[in-house]
């Protein structure tokens, strides 16, 4: 435990922005139906922040090789803060568009600062602990801020105000609890092609997923309201989605190193698709039938990112693992950006549970190209299908802090 003390501020660090980034997701959402903003309005500011997001993830490297870790880290936690309380004080749907692509321009900077600095400082023999309280870190921070809502309403300055604290106080662990000083990180190579080349399946997987992930995340507070649900209930119903992946996607994870991971990527599509039509046709207004449901949506709905990857990292050669992850956190992105402005458009026209008829077309084409794709290619044989890694949608550089074949924490970008 001692070689990991060091590492603590910065997993404190990273607790605080993971909270304080799904909470203005939340919020967002919320404070903007009160406002009288509609569906499709709350969407594209959902394809914003994925927009920034995306910006964030191929060029906050070079930024950080200008002026180092702790200052890209500042200059991006003090933006973000700032928009955060610009928010609250102007109050309109094109500059909360213009404020939530900045912000996902800056999370994605933060979480790679973040990240290369954890895979910098992590011994070999350290990184599954380190992983697992990356990931405890991560559920609990993302639904326990959730519950800040309720106590202090998303109808007042004061939420604002906390969310910019939380972003603030982001910066006292990472700039007093290490004195180290890291070279920064090459770029990670994006090679699409390659990596289409590698599995298209996988390509396709991660756009379809980036589409519903990012629909539901932005768009379930607005569906929970629209039925009727109170703010309590709001911030309930989106983090039982998310706990039900967290807890699911193991088991899934484990079953797909047994068996060819496109039959299990079928059986969770299946199930994800199953789930949003039970929403549709079954949950209607009734609160414990809405969050009995998500929970099962998000069960299936979640995973698909990580089983994605691990069937293309099954296919791809000896040390290509982070490329391949960082050409499907770009794929994934993608989609993301897509995802919100077209649910949305659905909301608006037909209704609240169109959200998770836009999320049941999407599985549904997907099934088809996996049924496809199954007819088309032999299986990875199971000498050569590696072991399942969950894996988070922060930053291009969190594949690195996975790796499992023993290089140093300090390997090439090739690795």
């Amino acid at each position: 435990m001692s070689s990991i003390r060091p590492l603590i501020p910065l997993l404190l660090a990273a607790g605080i922005l993971l909270g304080g980034n799904g909470l203005q997701g939340t919020l967002i959402a919320l404070r903007g139906a009160e406002e009288g903003f509609s569906p499709a309005t709350i969407g594209f500011m959902g394809t914003a922040y994925f927009g920034g997001f995306l910006l964030g993830c191929i060029f906050i490297t070079r930024i950080m090789r200008a002026v180092g870790y702790v200052r890209s880290f500042s200059a991006l936690a003090a933006m973000a803060s700032a928009g955060t309380l610009l928010l609250v004080l102007v109050i309109d749907p094109v500059m909360w568009s213009a404020i939530r692509f900045v912000t996902g321009f800056c999370f994605a900077g933060l979480f790679t600062v973040m990240e290369s600095w954890l895979n910098s400082g992590v011994q070999n023999h350290d990184r599954a602990r380190v992983l697992a309280l990356y990931r405890i870190i991560d559920i609990g921070s993302v639904t326990g801020a959730q519950f800040l809502i309720p106590v202090f309403g998303a109808d007042g300055f004061a939420i604002f105000a906390i969310m910019s604290i939380m972003i603030t106080l982001s910066l006292v662990p990472v700039s007093l609890g290490d004195r180290s000083n890291p070279t920064a990180p090459e770029d990670v190579k994006l090679d699409l092609a390659r990596v289409w080349r590698i599995s298209p399946l996988a390509c396709i997987g991660c756009v379809a997923v980036g589409m519903t992930n990012s629909a539901f995340r932005t768009l379930s507070p607005v569906y929970a309201e629209q039925i009727g649900m109170s703010v309590t209930d709001v911030v309930t119903f989106v983090s039982i989605g998310i706990v039900g992946g967290a807890i699911i996607q193991y088991p899934l994870g484990h079953l797909s190193d047994l068996w060819d991971r496109r039959k299990v990527l079928l059986i969770t599509t299946v199930g994800a698709m199953l789930a949003a039509l039970a929403l549709v046709f079954l949950a209607g207004t009734g609160v414990i039938a809405n969050f009995g449901l998500v929970f099962v949506f998000g069960s299936f709905a979640m995973p698909l990112f990580s089983l994605s990857a691990a069937h293309a990292n099954d296919r791809a050669d000896r040390g290509e693992f982070v490329l391949v992850n960082a050409a499907l956190m770009l794929f994934y992105s993608f989609g993301a950006i897509g995802g919100p402005l077209v649910a949305s458009s659905f909301m608006q026209r037909f209704g609240p549970q169109s959200l998770f008829i836009f999320c049941a077309t999407v599985y549904a084409i997907f099934i088809l190209i996996i049924v496809y794709r199954m007819q088309a290619r032999a299986a990875v044989p199971a000498s050569r299908r590696g072991r399942f890694t969950a894996l988070l949608r922060t930053s291009t550089i969190f594949a690195r802090l996975t790796r499992r074949n023993g290089a140093s924490g300090k390997g090439s970008a090739e690795e």
